[in-house]
């Protein structure tokens, strides 16, 4: 008997610490009190047994599959699990068989990383959740309206989870550290509170990167050894971020570059470059969001923008990494701290719009270009037209639209002001020169 118990210890022991920690009650489940609050709903629903199909999207390390684990507990029912990364569907088929045979009632199929599995076997989900012959618990760390087809979402419930906050992933490791069954209490360890702090932060919200960061720290130590502020800084040295490329971390920091930048801050889009960067981001791709920005947001409030955006894309692809590292700081935070105009975003998209929402303007006959269209075409001074190289600052008095549009706007930014004053006083000689009041 004994050598049995020890067998299930050594089984347990060998597992992460993250798996061995993992909650089995609902009361033990940390965060997500938008959830699994007081007055929340859900949890009433997990303990009666009412939950429908559901899919639970959010960040890595949230208890996505901890809250599925649960959810099956309370429930009294059984989980089958399926990772979309590793099945086919010969395994979906069979995972489905054996759902439907233990029935909706006493059992979940959980499928983690649904948003691996393609439409077709996205689809073969849907007859048997739709008639409720199996309960279906999807997981997924992307935008579920993106990656999860519109018929399978329609017949479940969405539940977005969040990162944990600091204070609430210092209160895991701190109960991890005491705890002697499944945490690190045999190693007989103590920790500093301000060590627990500074792994909470490097954990960025996931509580299993944080059981992770922990639980190698705790390893390196002597027995009855201390969790310091050194000891974190040392590991911290060798960490990697989280940054998936081509995945949604990718386009969000991109996103979090191009806003900080928009918002005149710095410091805040150098902190989003340096991520990027520390993330192993091809430079290539932030210089052509730079370039579009140049023009975008920067725009005719100083069009050097333009010519240090698409510099720096040069640099990019001739030099390359790491040198080109400071070429793209450079272009950020010139871009970052130079004056804003999107006059031109605007202005394209007026003249567009003109022209889906109205008749297509005809070319003034004054301005026609009749080269080139046939031997008997006239010459532009017999067609009427005016040089305007020969008038005081261009400005003839003629137009080049039938019927006036005003699609472009400047804004009182930088050069842009200039521009502005500019328009203004060709305005009024334009004004004289047709003998206008």
């Amino acid at each position: 008997m004994s050598s049995i118990h020890e067998g299930k210890e050594k089984n347990r022991s060998a597992k992460p610490l993250a798996e061995r920690m993992r909650p089995q009650k609902l009361e033990e489940v940390r965060g997500q009190s938008h959830l699994l609050g007081k007055d929340c709903l859900l949890p009433k629903l997990i303990r009666e047994n009412r939950v429908g199909n559901l899919i639970l999207a959010g960040p890595p390390g949230t208890g996505k599959t901890t809250l599925a684990t649960v959810i099956a507990e309370e429930s009294q029912c059984k989980l089958i699990k399926l990772n979309a990364v590793t099945s086919n569907v010969a395994e979906l088929r069979d995972s489905l068989k054996l759902a439907k045979y233990y029935g909706a009632d006493k059992c979940f199929l959980f499928v983690d990383e649904i948003h691996r599995f393609n439409k077709a076997q996205q689809d073969l989900l849907l007859p048997d959740v739709e008639s409720g012959e199996a309960r279906l618990i999807g997981a997924t760390t992307h935008n579920p309206r993106y990656y999860v087809i519109d018929p399978l979402l329609s017949r479940s419930q969405l539940f977005t989870l969040e990162s944990l906050e600091v204070s609430e992933i210092e209160d895991a490791l701190l109960a991890c550290i005491a705890n002697e069954d499944c945490g690190l209490g045999s190693k007989n360890c103590q920790a500093e509170a301000k060590a627990m702090n500074q792994i909470a932060r490097l954990a960025e919200g996931d509580l299993r990167k944080a059981y992770n960061i922990l639980e190698i720290i705790v390893e390196g130590l002597s027995e009855k050894g201390r969790v310091s502020e050194d000891s974190v800084a040392l590991f911290a040295k060798e960490r990697s971020i989280r940054y998936d490329r081509d995945e949604d971390e990718h386009y969000d920091t991109a996103s979090a570059l191009i806003k900080s930048m928009r918002g005149n801050d710095p410091d805040a889009a150098l902190y989003w470059l340096a991520k990027m960067l520390v993330g192993g981001e091809d430079p290539r791709f932030i210089a052509r969001r730079l370039v579009i920005f140049a023009s975008e947001d920067v725009g005719l409030a100083d069009s050097r923008a333009l010519l240090m955006a698409d510099a720096t894309f040069r640099a990019c692809e001739t030099i390359g990494l790491p040198e080109c590292e400071l070429n793209l700081a450079h272009c950020v935070l010139f871009l970052a701290t130079s004056p804003k105009s999107n006059s031109s975003t605007l202005a394209l998209a007026a003249a567009k719009r003109a022209i889906r929402e109205n008749p297509v303007q005809a070319i003034p006959s004054s301005i026609q270009d009749r080269h080139g269209r046939n031997q008997n075409y006239r010459n532009e001074e017999e067609e009427g037209y005016l040089y305007s190289h020969e008038f005081k600052e261009n400005i003839t008095g003629q137009t080049y639209l039938d019927k006036h549009l005003e699609l472009y706007l400047p804004k009182n930014s930088g050069a842009e002001e200039k521009i502005a004053e500019r328009l203004n006083r060709w305005k009024t000689l334009r004004s004289k020169a047709r003998g206008e009041n």
